[in-house]
């Protein structure tokens, strides 16, 4: 594990931020009828604008600069001429590049009428993020991450994606701890103050197994309910973990756009 300093820290946090105004320019033109690659383009030229480079174009082949993830879909889908609908739960992870750090985030994002079942589950994946990063704190492990997150989703009746999982950032976009978003209290790897870690439940509403398509990128709830997913970036320290990274620039846009939330 790569323990950050402080300058290391405000360079991460500058990538962090770029992506929460990124998801933010974004989340302006949701609504129905708006193609998923229109988003894209969307997203890379704001990135390259602000000085930075989208940091998954191109990363081990991902062909877009965001994963545009709708529905059943639970992480790594591919933009293209796909139109978000009435009722669509859209999950959008965004990457960025900028002096040498990465950052990493992600919102889900319902379209216009969505179900009842839909925001309840849009709502226990957010809430049960910021769960998990309660317990990234100094003295706590690893597996005090996923429990609280397992925890807190399964009273619901949700399931944990086991396949895929959260992982430290820096100068390379996973780096070691994997954050695993189910597990044991006090268990797992130590948590060293100023590790920076991004935690990513993926939540299904259904069967917790899933499965990849044919793309090669794309995972899918193999019951084909819906899956939410949610992401932040934070530092461990002493007391309470330090956020780098913010919805307030999402939320904001979505007091005024009345077709998401």
């Amino acid at each position: 594990m790569i323990v950050k300093t402080l300058e290391q820290i405000e360079l991460l946090k500058q990538s962090s931020l770029l992506v929460g105004k990124t998801l933010a320019e974004v989340a302006k033109i949701l609504k129905p009828g708006v193609k998923t690659i229109d988003i894209d383009k969307l997203a890379e030229t704001f990135i390259r604008d602000n000085g930075a480079i989208p940091g998954f174009l191109g990363y081990g082949g991902f062909p877009g600069t965001l994963c545009i993830s709708i529905n059943e879909e639970v992480v790594h889908g591919i933009p293209g001429k796909r139109e978000l609908k009435d009722g669509d739960l859209v999950s959008i992870d965004c990457g960025t590049y900028m002096n040498g750090y990465y950052g990493d985030y992600a919102y889900s994002f319902a379209i216009g009428e969505c179900s009842d079942e839909v925001i309840k589950l849009q709502q226990t994946t957010k809430d049960s993020l910021y769960l998990g990063a309660e317990q990234a704190v100094l003295g706590k492990r690893v597996g005090d991450i996923g429990a609280a997150i397992q925890s807190h989703v399964e009273s619901f009746g949700y399931s944990v994606v086991r396949d895929l999982v959260g992982h430290g950032i820096g100068k390379n976009l996973h780096e070691s701890p994997e954050v695993f978003n189910y597990g044991r209290k006090g268990t797992g790897k130590k948590l060293p103050e100023n590790l920076v870690i991004c935690i990513e439940p993926m939540i299904n509403a259904g069967t917790k197994n899933v499965v990849q398509g044919n793309d090669g990128w794309t995972i899918t709830t193999r019951d084909k309910k819906a899956s939410a997913h949610f992401e932040h970036t934070v530092v461990v320290k002493a007391g309470k973990p330090e956020f780098l990274s913010t919805y307030e620039y999402i939320e904001e846009v979505l007091k005024i756009n009345n077709n998401i939330r």
